[in-house]
């Protein structure tokens, strides 16, 4: 019998706008585990999410979501936007993890901090990068890999500036074309960053198709927080990085 609760509470900041995270952690939840989720603003639904925008997202003031989270005592937050501080660096997302775990008491993982713990975890140091986000966030989560010692010898974007919505909407199957473009032979690993791209979905298909680990913004954060939580069984069906048992 499935368990919907009891190991774990997992609370999950959400970006206002953000249509694909809570269906993915639905999908990745481990029995025992308990979602909780609250939404965060400071930036504008209309605009294009750029740099400034996202920037903006990073330094929004999170005290109202973090107190609403708080009422159901978190084993663990999840930061679950990558970009709000792929723009800041390594630098602000330790910082920014250390406040929330500081103000709620809880372990606390960020989407940017997981992808960095994913690939360190899988001894990966050359990737190709993929993302729905404009170039300009592109070479910034770029420049904030490199800082951590994770070179990107290929990328892939999109071909046109998509708005909050239209990242949402991509399909798996366009998701799916996205990540392959960004593979090469020196790759070891593939990212696709992005909370609120429909990555988890393919990571299976496209572990199959390019033959090494893919590591996704939601995955990588599920697995950081199973293991802060002291949960180590295995995750099927979403990738390699969740198939292992968890230290």
């Amino acid at each position: 019998m499935t368990q919907s609760r009891g190991r774990a509470r997992f609370g999950i900041l959400v970006p206002f706008t953000n249509t694909n995270l809570e269906p993915d952690m639905a999908l990745l939840r481990p029995d025992g585990v308990s979602l909780h989720f609250a939404r965060m603003g400071g930036y504008d639904q209309d605009e294009i999410p750029d740099a400034d925008q996202m920037h903006g997202l990073g330094a929004a003031d999170l005290d109202e979501p973090l107190h609403l989270l708080q009422g159901v005592r978190p084993d663990v937050i999840l930061y679950g936007c990558t970009s709000a501080t792929l723009t800041h660096g390594p630098e602000f997302d330790r910082h920014l993890a250390q406040q929330i775990k500081a103000q709620s008491g809880a372990a606390t993982v960020t989407a940017a901090g997981a992808l960095v713990h994913a690939l360190r975890t899988l001894g990966v140091k050359r990737i190709g990068f993929a993302s729905p986000y404009v170039s300009q966030i592109n070479d910034m989560a770029i420049g904030f890999l490199r800082q951590t010692g994770i070179e990107t010898v290929a990328r892939s974007e999109v071909r046109e500036a998509l708005d909050n919505s239209g990242q949402g909407a991509m399909g798996p199957d366009a998701v799916f074309d996205l990540g392959r473009a960004a593979d090469s032979p020196q790759a070891e690993a593939l990212v696709l960053s992005c909370t609120d791209m429909r990555s988890v979905e393919v990571i299976d298909r496209l572990e199959q198709a390019v033959g090494k680990p893919v590591i996704t913004s939601n995955q990588a954060m599920v697995f950081q927080a199973l293991q802060l939580a002291g949960i180590a069984d295995p995750v099927p069906g979403y990738g390699t990085l969740l198939q292992r048992t968890r230290l």
